[in-house]
């Protein structure tokens, strides 16, 4: 079978300068979007690659860096596999990257089998190149795509061109476009912009095929799509607060979630508070709608992995244990309001509010920023199953008494598009609305 459920980052730089520091720093600003593999590769009379198991700033080397000395390079970082991969074919040799999922990848595996192609990996990126290189040329390859393919993709393509970036023709994954002086870079949110001193200029369109070569970026095709499909969880927890995707600020639609969960509220409070890192927008934003004093009841480590990504459940169990510690001053007797971006199975949340009534806090109340989960995705990593999510299984009321909360409340689907300002027929809210999108 196919890997599922995968969660990556892509960035891609095309400059009239050597431009490996800045590919380097782009996936390390991109850590959050996969944290177990990392790779990068260039073109400098020919292909070069180095892949790695582990942080991109842990794992790649000053001679590494300076082998891929090139002026056009593609970078990746992963939860599942090592990425770019390179591939030979009749179209010319190119290293390929990609984020999303591939839901008929064993059907389109199998009709390659059939035509004499075999496979080294069992990934989607691979099946992927493949299916480009079939086109009469590196854009009809992509184009393609949106003939074959069900699922949601980012690609990005390395030639001794210069770098293709296609975004599938639903819009589910971001991918953004920057520019600083004579370099050109694309992304899968804006995040390394803000690094990079780059100036964001707007997001790849759905169904945009690209060229960044010495002309510029130029948009080779546009597959048109009746139907948009943005997902809303990269507002929710997977994109960075610092980064803008498809105009809309990560940090606006967080604060926006937060203050309507205050306005909702009728709960005495001594403070309010955040679960770090993705829970910090949901309590501002409560915060400065209900006037509530924001302090802070954990310090996270900050060299520790976000405790939603790893695959196993004691993976994720223990990196959320050592991650975050208690400020028992900020907590012993108080009442708090403690914000998260979402309960998937509930385990976290149950510990953290034993951890803050064992340091003395005399009442928890958890606020919800995005509506209960209610369907897996099979876009991207949100969720596996359904018998992992509390919600599917329990009531409000139980999964209150589960976590041990002295209350619990979460924002509503018409809060939640509310909060992220786009048209509710251009977001994909299939994890939350209970069943699978129309796509």
């Amino acid at each position: 079978m196919f890997s599922l459920n995968e969660n990556c980052g892509l960035f891609g730089i095309y400059s009239d300068q050597p431009c490996v520091n800045e590919l380097y720093y782009g996936i390390f600003k991109l850590q959050h979007r996969g944290q177990r593999y990392c790779g990068l590769a260039t073109w400098r009379r020919g292909l070069r690659i180095f892949t790695h198991k582990g942080y991109v700033r842990h794992t790649f080397t000053p001679a590494e860096l300076d082998e891929l000395r090139a002026r056009s390079g593609i970078g990746h970082v992963s939860l599942k596999e090592r990425q770019p991969m390179l591939l030979d074919s009749r179209l010319g040799p190119f290293a390929i990257a990609f984020t999303g999922n591939i839901i008929n990848a064993q059907r389109l595996t199998d009709d390659l089998k059939k035509n004499g192609h075999t496979f080294s990996t069992q990934h989607h990126v691979e099946l992927l190149g493949k299916l480009i290189a079939q086109g009469s040329d590196f854009a009809d390859g992509l184009a393609a795509l949106a003939r074959q393919v069900r699922g949601s993709y980012c690609v990005l393509l390395l030639t001794r061109e210069g770098i293709y970036a296609a975004r599938d023709p639903h819009g589910f994954k971001p991918l953004v476009l920057g520019r600083k002086n004579g370099a050109l870079a694309v992304a899968s949110e804006s995040r390394p912009f803000n690094t990079l001193d780059f100036e964001l200029l707007r997001d790849v369109r759905p169904g945009e095929i690209l060229f960044l070569g010495r002309n510029g970026f130029e948009t080779l095709k546009v597959i048109e799509s009746e139907h948009i499909s943005h997902c809303a969880f990269e507002w929710g927890y997977i994109a960075s607060m610092d980064s803008i995707i498809d105009g809309v600020p990560v940090v606006r639609a967080r604060k926006n979630l937060g203050a309507s969960l205050a306005r909702h509220d009728r709960v005495q409070a001594d403070k309010v508070a955040a679960i770090p890192f993705s829970g910090i927008g949901y309590a501002l934003g409560y915060h400065q709608e209900s006037g509530l004093p924001y302090d802070e009841v954990f310090l996270i480590d900050r060299f520790a992995s976000r405790s939603y990504l790893p695959l196993i459940k004691a993976e994720r169990d223990e990196e959320a244990r050592i991650k975050i510690s208690v400020i028992a001053e900020n907590v012993k007797g108080k009442s708090i309001v403690l914000c998260d971006d979402s309960i998937v199975r509930g385990t976290q949340i149950r510990n953290k509010v034993f951890e803050l009534k064992s340091f003395g806090a005399r009442e928890v109340h958890v606020r919800v920023g995005c509506p209960p989960l209610m369907a897996p995705c099979i876009y991207d990593i949100s969720t596996r199953s359904y018998r992992e999510l509390a919600a599917r299984k329990y009531a409000l009321e139980e999964i209150r008494r589960r976590v041990g909360a002295d209350s619990l409340s979460y924002n509503s689907l018409e809060d939640l598009v509310q909060a992220i300002g786009l048209p509710k027929h251009r977001l994909c809210l299939a994890c939350w609305a209970g069943k699978g999108s129309k796509r």
